[in-house]
């Protein structure tokens, strides 16, 4: 009894700060969150490819950053202002590596020519990447059924996406953009995870704070190339619509959710899942062809993710 109170007593604080669709997302089963999240981070490479008809890609992910932050401010303004400066400066160095970082190397790399099968493919080496970054920097050992998941996880993602890969014509530096985007997210999550020990901020001002921070970013890269105004079309009012709805608010609400209840190598490993959700949305929105490699590619990433969450449980696991 005397552990239950002390239990609850721990996570109120948590529950607490939070407004109160983050506290009752608090109570959803973890397995049903990363559902979840799956569905939401997958809905970011359909809306880039469904985009891409319609307006310079930093264009929309400008807009994206712009209407989540207009739609949020009311609802965090005074979480923001009680805020320390110091808090919220760390909080926005996060945001540059997570949002600006990751989406700008993956979508300049895309328009500079890297196929986005392949591109999607060096942004899945995430939890590959999280985890030797905690090896390396934070010196945090990882058990070796941990590494067996993760890399189980990965041959399944190249599996089930091996007939969307191909090499391109972008200059040979171009492919890199990719990787440094998916490292850069890697930091931010590392750093993001470790920052939890002292004051932070609330799902939605993080959020918030991470969007601002990411239009600001865009909006000087895109205003290089050419113009911020808006495309009036439909299709690009959907693209970021979609985008700032599915692909921020649920994609990366959902995976700071996920990471403040979980570790790192778990929540980056269940992102494996994500590659053959997008080719299914894919078939469904853009007629393109499936194939069975696609199921089987989806078991073994599973059975990657099932690995790394059993071993997680046991002491030799480790942690992220």
């Amino acid at each position: 009894m005397n552990q239950t109170s002390k239990t609850a007593q721990a996570c109120t604080p948590a529950i607490a700060s939070q407004p109160t669709p983050a506290g009752r997302l608090w109570t959803v089963p973890l397995p049903l969150l990363e559902l979840a999240l799956i569905v939401a981070w997958s809905s970011g490479f359909v809306g880039a490819r469904f985009s891409i008809d319609y307006a310079p890609a930093l264009l929309v992910v400008f807009w994206r950053c712009v209407v989540v932050t207009l739609v949020l401010l009311p609802f965090v303004a005074g979480q923001l202002r009680r805020a320390s400066p110091r808090t919220l400066l760390r909080h926005t160095g996060i945001g540059v590596l997570a949002m600006a970082g990751y989406l700008g190397g993956v979508i300049q790399g895309i328009a500079l020519g890297v196929p986005a099968g392949l591109a999607a493919l060096f942004a899945d080496l995430l939890p590959l990447g999280m985890a030797l970054l905690a090896a390396a920097v934070l010196r945090q050992r990882q058990g070796w059924r941990v590494w067996a998941g993760l890399a189980t996880g990965l041959a399944g993602v190249v599996l089930a996406t091996q007939g969307a890969l191909a090499w391109g014509h972008a200059p040979w530096w171009a492919y890199g953009l990719p990787l440094l985007g998916m490292l850069s997210l890697a930091v931010a999550t590392l750093w993001q995870k470790h920052s939890q020990a002292g004051p932070t901020l609330g799902l939605l001002p993080n959020l918030w704070l991470q969007c601002c921070v990411s239009a600001l970013a865009f909006g000087f890269a895109q205003g290089w190339q050419g113009s911020l105004w808006p495309v009036p079309n439909t299709g690009f009012g959907l693209s970021v619509l979609w985008t700032a709805g599915l692909s921020t608010l649920g994609g990366y609400g959902l995976y700071w959710l996920c990471l403040r209840r979980a570790t790192p190598a778990r929540v980056a490993s269940v992102l494996y899942l994500s590659p053959a959700l997008t080719l299914l949305w894919a078939a469904y929105l853009f007629s393109e062809p499936l194939a069975w490699s696609m199921l089987l590619g989806t078991l073994v990433s599973g059975g990657g993710v099932w690995m790394v969450v059993r071993a997680e449980r046991e002491p030799q696991g480790g942690e992220a």
